[in-house]
C-alpha cells in the first residue's frame, strides 16, 4: 500500500476517510502509456483519502476474467499472500507477509492515522513471517499438498532460486538456504548475503529479488523511507534503487536509483532487458504521480525524490538538487495514477491465447490516494520488439464490488510450470489462477 502521510495534514485524514478530498479531473486512462497526462501538482489542505475497506470474497465468488479466460483458485485460506515464486519442478512458492514493525515510521498522530488506513485496507495484520509450498501433482489446476517451506523469517518477500541455492529477501536482509529439488521443507537456518537497508522508519519495506539470466547476479529492489524525502534525505542511504550484487563474491553496488518504490522484477524475453514496476509518489492529485513500469539501465537515475516522471520538479523536497533533476530519465510506460502496480511478470508460456506472448502481466494492489479508485485489478500490456505496443488490458477484475467494499487485492504475479498465470491476493487470502476458458 502506497501511504505516507506528512504532520501537517495527519490530524484531518480523518476526515477526509469520511469522504472528503477532491475528484479526479481526468479519466484514468489518460495515466497511462508511453506519454501520459501530467496535470499541474494540486495539493490541498485534506489529500484525497479513497480507499475500499477490505471485506473478502463471499464463499463461491471468484474475480472476473477476460473474455476467453477462466479463473478459479489454485489455493484459499492464508495469511496475507502477497508473492509468489514458481520452481522448476512447478512448486509454488508463497510468501505469506506484512509489515515488520517500524516503531519510528510516522510515530506520534501521524502513525496514529496511518494505522487507521492500514486496517481499513485490511493491510494490519500480524506477518506470518513464512514461505509455504504448493504442489499439484494430479495437474488439475488446484493445489492438493501445503507445507510450511520456510518459517520464522523477518517479513519475507522475494525468492530467486540459482542452482542449489535459493535466495529470500528479508525486509532487513538477503538470505540463502540450501535447496534439493522436491523437498517441502527446509530446515537448514539460511546464511546472511548482505544486509538491506531497514532500520526503525522501513517506510517501503517490500524487497525483491530476482536473478541475472546466467546466474552471476542478484537484483534486489529497496523502496524509500518516505513519500518524498521528508524524514530527511539522510533517512534514504542505498534507498529507492536497485541494488545488484555479485553472486560469486557477496560484492553489492547500486545499479539503478531514483526509484521511489520499485518492486516486480523481470527479464523482457525479446531484448533481455530487466524491467520494474514502480510505485510513485503520493499527495500532489488524483492525477498524480503515475506509477510506472520502465526498463533499467545501469547507473540511472530516475528522479525520486527531486523531480518525477523525468524531469518534472516536486517543490516539496528541500532543498532541492536541480543537477540532480537533469540526469533523470523518464520511465518507458505509465500505469495509471495511484495503482499500487506491484506485481509484474512477461509471458513465455504457450499455454494462454498467443495474444499475451512476450507481453507483461501486472498486479495492481489499488489506491487510497485517489478518486474514483485506481488499480484493484491485474492487467496486461503488449510487447513487440522488446517495447509495449499497446494500450493495457484487463485480465482480472470485480475486485472491488458495488459498495465499495475490496473482496480481494491482487499483488504478486507468476507464471506456472504448465503456463497458467497465478495471482497472489492478500485481502481474498487465495492464490488465483487464471488459464484459457474451457480448459
Amino acid at each position: 500500500m502506497r501511504c505516507s502521510l506528512t504532520p501537517a495534514i495527519a490530524a484531518l485524514v480523518l476526515l477526509a476517510l469520511a469522504g472528503c478530498g477532491d475528484d479526479s479531473k481526468l479519466p484514468s486512462a489518460a495515466g497511462f502509456g508511453p506519454k501520459p497526462t501530467l496535470p499541474e501538482p494540486h495539493s490541498t489542505l485534506l489529500p484525497t483519502v479513497h480507499i475500499a475497506p477490505a471485506k473478502g470474497w463471499p464463499a463461491g465468488a471468484t474475480p472476473t476474467a477476460a473474455e476467453g479466460l477462466a479463473v478459479k483458485a489454485f489455493a484459499e485460506g492464508f495469511d496475507h499472500p502477497r508473492w509468489l515464486y514458481v520452481l522448476p519442478n512447478g512448486d509454488v512458492l508463497v510468501a505469506e507477509t506484512n509489515s515488520p514493525p517500524k516503531p519510528d515510521d510516522g510515530a506520534g498522530i501521524t502513525g496514529w492515522v496511518a494505522g487507521i488506513i492500514m486496517k481499513h485496507a485490511g493491510a494490519d495484520t500480524k506477518s506470518a513471517n513464512r514461505i509455504t509450498l504448493l504442489r499439484d501433482a494430479n495437474g488439475d489446476g488446484v493445489a492438493e499438498t501445503r507445507t510450511v517451506f520456510l518459517k520464522g523469517l523477518n517479513s519475507p518477500f522475494g525468492m530467486a532460486l540459482v542452482g542449489d541455492d535459493l535466495y529470500i529477501a528479508d525486509s532487513d536482509a538477503l538470505l540463502r538456504f540450501p535447496y534439493k529439488e522436491g523437498e517441502t521443507e527446509i530446515a537448514e537456518p539460511g546464511v546472511k548475503v548482505i544486509d538491506l537497508p531497514a532500520g526503525t522508519i522501513n517506510h517501503h519495506w517490500t524487497k525483491n529479488v530476482i536473478a541475472a539470466p546466467d546466474g552471476k547476479h542478484l537484483y534486489v529492489t529497496v523502496g524509500s523511507n518516505s513519500n518524498v524525502g521528508e524524514n530527511g534525505l539522510d533517512k534514504e542511504e542505498g534507498r529507492a534503487a536497485i541494488h545488484e550484487v555479485d553472486i560469486a563474491t557477496g560484492k553489492d553496488r547500486i545499479f539503478a536509483s531514483g526509484l521511489r518504490n520499485p518492486n516486480g522484477m523481470d527479464w523482457q524475453p525479446q531484448s533481455g532487458a530487466l524491467w520494474v514496476a514502480v510505485n510513485e509518489r503520493d499527495e500532489i492529485g488524483n492525477d498524480l504521480v503515475p506509477d510506472y513500469m520502465t526498463s533499467v539501465k545501469d547507473g540511472a537515475f530516475y528522479g525520486w525524490p527531486f523531480s518525477y516522471y523525468g524531469q518534472h520538479v516536486d517543490v516539496r523536497v528541500k532543498p532541492q538538487n536541480p543537477e540532480m533533476v537533469a540526469k533523470a530519465i523518464a520511465p518507458d510506460y505509465a500505469l495509471g495514477s495511484h495503482t499500487a502496480s506491484l506485481g509484474l511478470v512477461f509471458y513465455r508460456g504457450d499455454l494462454l491465447p498467443a495474444h499475451y506472448k512476450d507481453g507483461v502481466f501486472v498486479g495492481q494492489h489499488g489506491s487510497w490516494n485517489r478518486k474514483p479508485f485506481n488499480g484493484y485489478k491485474v492487467i496486461f500490456v503488449p510487447f513487440a520488439n522488446g517495447m509495449p505496443s499497446g494500450g493495457p488490458e484487463d485480465v482480472l477484475t470485480g475486485f472491488v464490488d458495488k459498495d465499495g467494499d475490496a473482496q480481494g487485492r491482487p499483488v504478486g504475479v507468476a507464471v506456472d510450470k504448465a503456463g497458467a498465470l497465478l495471482v497472489a491476493d492478500d485481502v481474498g487470502n487465495t492464490v488465483w489462477r487464471v488459464t484459457p476458458a474451457g480448459k
